[in-house]
Formats: structure tokens, C-alpha cells, sequence
């Protein structure tokens, strides 16, 4: 049976993540996404990912040592991000660069060592070319901060404040993986030729790129931009209802109830409330929105998607809009090199086939 776009179609089985679109659920390994978000950091979830079990102290601090080694760029690494067109997008700058790691020394079969040195290597890339493309100065890497905590340093130039960070540690966390999606599929077919982890990371990088699967949630930020203060959620929602037009960040092709990502993302902020307007702006008007899309749609059941409260989060750390999608794969990276390391362990070539619907008489 033909299903236009795989659609339904089971391709792997895995271990890695499911996703229950009715129940709102998304699971890693086992462990509710969304209490993972709430309890544990960056780096526990990544090792969980990783290692397929939460790490102890012990663990996650060796964990921690070799992604703060890995994250330092080289001189020949920065030399060839310079070397780079000034034309050419942030998405586009990672894949190439992610490629040029691809030296013999990144051969069939990957290696968890080899997932963690890219993993870590995306932060810094992107800061990199950030500071070239604006003329500013990089921030090279401080060993006392955290995996998040470095790449707003990095990006920024200063120590993030708490808010701030647990804002953007949630998102990451609830962005390392979200099952057989368009880039992790890529990256396991690329990986199931036998091909190398670079190249698999290449293939992915490129999907995400495409903006039916990473764009940027401008939309989102529009609607809050034009929203402004909480004293205008009401009245500018209920403009746009009435005039047909759709809420940017609401509703998911997946999830028929909340995104527990969203959910969870909003538990976070709420924690830190009072102590960023734009976090708090973005929890009301998601309660002014709910309430308004319930009365001109009843029984919908359209609420707040994940990308939604990621631009909310964006907004607030003041990040340029061509740095959304690359922040998304600065967490999805974890997630990518995961699949490929299952995949090499139970390896079979992705050969689909195509029904053939052309001319026969020629």
C-alpha cells in the first residue's frame, strides 16, 4: 500500500523515544520527557540518551569533563569557519563544517566518543561564525559553566542568569529527540550504507535545515511583538479569530492534546515568574489564547506547541531569529547521534521501494 510521504509506515523498531499524540506523552527510554525537563540537567539527559540509564555523580561529572574538552574549537576549525562565504545561512555553515570533521579517523562502525565530540563541537561553531559574521568578539569557552550555561556565554558574553538558563536548559532537553522524524530517518539512512558518523550528522543537519521540519517560529514571535503587554492578549487574539487568521504556536500534526513538551516548558517558566516580562507575556497569552480558541473553535482542542514557548525563550535570551533553528540542533544533535548508534548496532540498508506511475508505451 502506497502512504504518500511514509506516512504511518513503520520503518526501525527502537528503544530510544516514543511519542503517544493522544495522550500528549512523550517518553525517553522509558522516562517521562517532561519530568526529565523538570528534574534532571542537560547533561544527565543526554547521558541517558546516550548510555540508555541516568547517570551517578560519578557519570555525568566524566560526562561533563569531556564535553567542556571537546567543546574547544582548533585553529584549522576556526580558520575554515572563517574561510566560509559570508552568504551563506548558519544551517548551512554547520553542515559544512560538521563535514570537514570527517577525517579516517571518523570511520564505520560510530562511537559514543565520536557522538559526544560533535555534540559538543555545535555550540561552539555556531557561536564562532556568529561573532565573525558580526564583527564582535568570540567568547572561547570557560571550563566552570555548563553545557548550556557556555553557549549563552559563548553567544553572549555573560554569565546567564538562572532564569535564563533553566529556560533554555528545558527546551533542549525537551528538543534532544522526538522519534523517527524527517532528520533522525535521514541520518539512519545515511548510517545504515555503513557510512560514517560525520556524514550521517551531514544528511540530518541538511533535513533540519529545510524549514517544514526547523524552521524558525517567527510567527510566534510576531504575535507576541505586536501583543506587547498582557493588557493587549485579549484584545489582539480575539481580532485575529474573528478575522479567520491563524494563532501562530498553536496546535500540532501529533500531539491531539497539549505538547507535553509545551507543558513542561511552561511549568518552567512559571517557576521563574516575575523575573522575565517576556517569559511572563508568554504564559498569559497562552491562557488568554487557550480560553479565546475554545470559544470560536469548541471542542478543538488546540493549545500551545512546543515552538511557541521556544520562541518565547528565544526572545527573552534577545537571540537573533537565524539562531533558532541552529539552537534546536544544538540539542537535536544528541538525538541524531543516538539513532546512529542504534542503527549500527542492528544495521540493515534502508531499501524502499517507488510504484512506478509513468508511461509503459513508448
Amino acid at each position: 500500500m502506497f502512504n504518500q510521504g511514509l506516512k504511518g509506515v513503520i520503518a526501525t523498531q527502537t528503544e530510544i523515544s516514543d511519542i503517544d499524540g493522544e495522550k500528549g506523552k512523550l517518553i525517553y527510554r522509558g522516562y517521562d520527557a517532561k519530568e526529565l525537563a523538570n528534574n534532571y540537567r542537560f547533561e544527565e539527559v543526554a547521558y541517558l540518551l546516550w548510555y540508555a540509564k541516568l547517570p551517578i555523580e560519578d557519570e555525568v561529572i566524566q560526562l561533563e569533563q569531556k564535553l567542556k574538552q571537546d567543546r574547544v574549537l582548533s585553529p584549522k576549525l576556526k580558520e575554515w569557519i572563517c574561510s566560509l562565504p559570508r552568504n551563506m545561512d548558519m544551517m548551512s555553515v554547520l553542515r559544512t563544517t560538521i563535514s570537514l570533521l570527517g577525517t579516517n579517523e571518523f570511520q564505520w562502525k560510530p562511537t559514543l566518543d565520536q557522538a559526544i565530540q560533535i555534540s559538543a563541537l555545535v555550540p561552539s561553531i555556531i557561536a564562532y561564525r556568529y561573532h565573525f559574521m558580526k564583527g564582535t568578539k568570540y567568547n572561547e569557552p570557560l571550563s566552570h559553566l555548563n553545557h548550556i550555561e557556555n553557549y549563552l556565554y559563548m553567544l553572549t558574553g555573560e554569565i546567564p542568569s538562572v532564569a535564563i538558563t533553566k529556560a533554555l536548559e528545558a527546551y533542549m532537553i525537551l528538543t534532544l529527540e522526538h522519534g523517527l522524524n524527517a532528520s533522525a530517518f535521514s541520518a539512519r539512512v545515511t548510517a545504515s550504507t555503513e557510512s560514517d558518523l560525520v556524514s550521517a550528522m551531514t544528511s540530518a543537519i541538511g533535513t533540519m535545515k529545510g524549514p517544514l521540519h526547523g524552521g524558525a517560529p517567527s510567527g510566534v514571535l510576531d504575535l507576541l511583538d505586536e501583543i506587547s503587554v498582557k493588557e493587549r492578549a485579549d484584545k489582539v487574539i480575539r481580532e485575529k479569530l474573528t478575522k479567520g487568521e491563524k494563532l501562530m504556536g498553536f496546535g500540532h500534526r501529533v500531539y491531539k492534546t497539549h505538547d507535553p513538551r509545551s507543558v513542561a516548558l511552561k511549568e518552567k517558566l512559571q517557576q521563574s515568574q516575575g523575573q522575565d516580562a517576556s517569559l511572563d507575556l508568554a504564559v498569559h497569552v497562552e491562557q488568554v489564547a487557550v480560553r479565546l480558541l475554545e470559544e470560536f473553535k469548541p471542542g478543538r482542542a488546540l493549545y500551545t506547541n512546543v515552538e511557541f514557548y521556544a520562541a518565547a525563550i528565544m526572545k527573552s535570551i534577545q537571540l537573533d531569529v537565524e539562531l533558532f533553528t541552529p539552537t534546536f540542533t544544538a540539542s537535536r544533535i544528541v538525538g541524531w547521534t543516538t539513532h546512529v548508534l542504534e542503527q549500527a548496532e542492528f544495521n540493515t540498508i534502508y531499501r524502499p521501494q517507488a510504484e512506478y506511475i509513468g508511461r509503459l508505451d513508448r
